[in-house]
């Protein structure tokens, strides 16, 4: 027994995904989203991805949706299931991801009465989603068919509107949950949208930019800031900028901005390790800030920001929220960075850079990198190293998702300015270790070869994010550095409560990689020395594989301090 007539409903409603562009979807296992699954994987030009770990789906979808910068969609079943999306679907709001997320749900007869798999799905993402919707019970009803598709094109507009983000529509089924495909005109006679949306960017009047830099145009001490960038952003035009105001760039390992920038000598990417000396930092004080993005990953930098006067502090995003965590008088200016700077390339009116001011910071970026050169130079493997050498071992299109806590961090003061134009990226809207691996293979399954670099907790809390890869065959390398706890609590000040340090900070748990990747058909290897890491870094991404880095917390925490003592040292002759 099947649905019948009542099958057009959702076969229209697929449809019209697919009409506005939806290319792939993402199905964990369950009976009530049965509609759902079955539509989606006989639609001709949706292709489908199945895993049982809804967190983890969740998080690969995201990254499917990073990568190709459109809506990706998610379809699980009724209760718990749904919940498990929830950590992806904050981390899609806070770094704006475009997500559909369909959950499937019991009639509304079957629900707060005891049913099983029952629980309260209507808008139980709150405010992390964009738009929420209840979808009617499928009917042979031709207003529910257009209603259908009306519902679809609207929630993928909506997704990957302006500020993109996740939307959720609740699906409740009935008995029979068959679909019937061999209806006539299966799916419809769509040749387009059923509803077009046209959607602006947000950019300022010419008169509200030459007020903008009326502000500015006296004063030559000056930085632009570059957080995590917009996936279109036009970073040369961010470079031309730095050249016609003649000021620096603080370049986040982010941004994009850091790297394949032809040798732009204003690009200076040591910043954070050059502000860690604080007393050493107020004695720079800018005149302005223009950031453009999120806020870079830099501790030392937001506290430095802190600590200053500023004259002006301009953040610049392509949409309405407020994403300055530093407290500061700011002024928010919400355009496209795109359309933002072509204005201010074209004004009559330019700030004109200290030379002084520029030539010192350059100095000291060259002083800092020198330091960070010797400190990776020998055949030692450090938790530095692994990053330098990641970055170096980087081509032209190469992807690096990097992990949280001290993977990132790592990167951001190892991976130094090149000519290469190599991506990383990373989920830095929640900053969690979950969904990390998923993520990266999300990034893997649009067809880039991509290697993953984090921490061995961050590996265990994802384990099972392998199991995609391996049941689609995908070109992932994983690189895991193990120092069999939580590293970056090494830095922190629990780090001085010696009694309980170990068993609810640094938390180790001895993991066996080896075992782990061997278990799911990973090739492994171990590498102990700098040269065996660059010899296996050097060869193509083909298939999966897991590089395993074993080191040592407090051995770790000793380099990095006495790098950062060797770089205040050193900058001080230069400032």
């Amino acid at each position: 027994m099947n649905m019948g007539e009542a099958s057009r409903y959702l076969t229209n409603f697929v449809d019209e995904l697919a009409q506005n562009g939806m290319e792939h979807v993402v199905i964990s296992p369950g009976s009530r989203s049965t509609p759902l699954a079955l539509t989606f994987t006989e639609h001709p030009t949706i292709q489908e991805w199945v895993h049982f770990d809804e967190r983890s789906s969740a998080f690969f979808a995201l990254g499917m949706a990073k990568s190709k910068q459109k809506p990706v969609a998610l379809v699980c079943t009724s209760g718990t299931a749904a919940a498990n999306y929830y950590p992806a679907i904050v981390e899609a709001y806070y770094s704006r991801v475009p997500l559909i997320v369909l959950t499937a749900d019991r009639p509304h007869e079957l629900r707060d009465n005891g049913a099983p798999q029952a629980i309260d799905q209507i808008k139980m993402y709150g405010d992390y989603v964009k738009h929420f919707h209840e979808m009617a019970i499928p009917e042979a009803n031709p207003s529910l068919v257009a209603y259908a598709r009306r519902q679809a094109a609207r929630a993928y507009s909506q997704a990957e509107a302006t500020q993109p983000g996740a939307v959720q529509l609740n699906f409740p089924f009935r008995d029979p949950l068959i679909p019937d495909f061999t209806l006539e005109n299966l799916w419809g006679n769509a040749s387009g949208k059923y509803v077009t949306g046209i959607t602006g960017h947000e950019q300022l009047h010419p008169s509200q930019t030459e007020t903008l830099i009326d502000q500015l145009k006296d004063l030559s001490k000056g930085i632009i800031v570059c957080g995590e960038l917009p996936g279109d952003t036009d970073v040369e035009a961010i470079h031309q900028l730095a050249e016609q105001w003649n000021i620096p760039i603080f370049a986040d390992v982010l941004s994009h901005v850091r790297h394949g920038n032809n040798g732009n000598a204003k690009v200076i990417s040591t910043y954070d390790a050059i502000l860690k000396d604080e007393e050493f930092g107020r004695s720079f004080e800018p005149d302005f800030i223009l950031r453009f993005g999120a806020m870079p990953v830099s501790k030392p930098y937001l506290k430095w920001i802190q600590a200053i006067p500023l004259k002006h502090h301009i953040v610049v995003d392509q949409a309405s929220g407020y994403r300055e965590p530093a407290s500061l008088e700011t002024t928010m200016v919400y355009s496209e960075p795109n359309e933002l700077v072509q204005q201010m390339l074209k004004s009559p009116v330019q700030p004109t850079g200290d030379p002084a001011w520029l030539d010192t910071w350059t100095k000291m970026d060259e002083a800092a990198m020198k330091e960070i050169h010797e400190s990776v130079d020998g055949e030692q493997l450090t938790e530095g190293k692994v990053a330098y050498e990641l970055t170096e071992a980087a081509t032209t299109g190469d992807v690096i998702f990097v992990g949280n806590s001290m993977p990132i961090r790592d990167l951001d003061t190892f991976s130094l300015t090149k000519k290469e134009k190599i991506r990383i990226h990373g989920n830095r809207g929640a900053n969690g270790i979950d969904g990390l691996i998923s993520t990266a293979t999300g990034f893997a399954a649009t067809g880039r070869a991509v290697t993953l670099f984090l921490g061995d907790l961050s590996f265990l809390h994802d384990y099972t994010a392998l199991f995609i890869a391996r049941k689609y065959e995908l070109n992932l390398r994983v690189v895991v550095v193990n120092n069999n706890g939580g590293g970056i609590f090494s830095f922190l000040p629990q780090n001085s409560e010696a009694d309980h340090f170990e068993t609810l900070f640094g938390t180790p748990f001895n993991p066996p990689i080896k075992a782990l990747a061997e278990a799911v058909g990973y090739h492994y290897h171990q590498p102990t020395r700098s040269k065996e890491l660059q010899q296996l870094l050097e060869q193509p991404i083909t298939g999966m594989e897991i590089i395993e880095v074993v080191t040592e917390r407090d051995e770790n925490k000793q380099h990095h301090r006495a790098l950062w003592q060797r770089i205040a040292e050193s900058i001080s002759k230069e400032g």
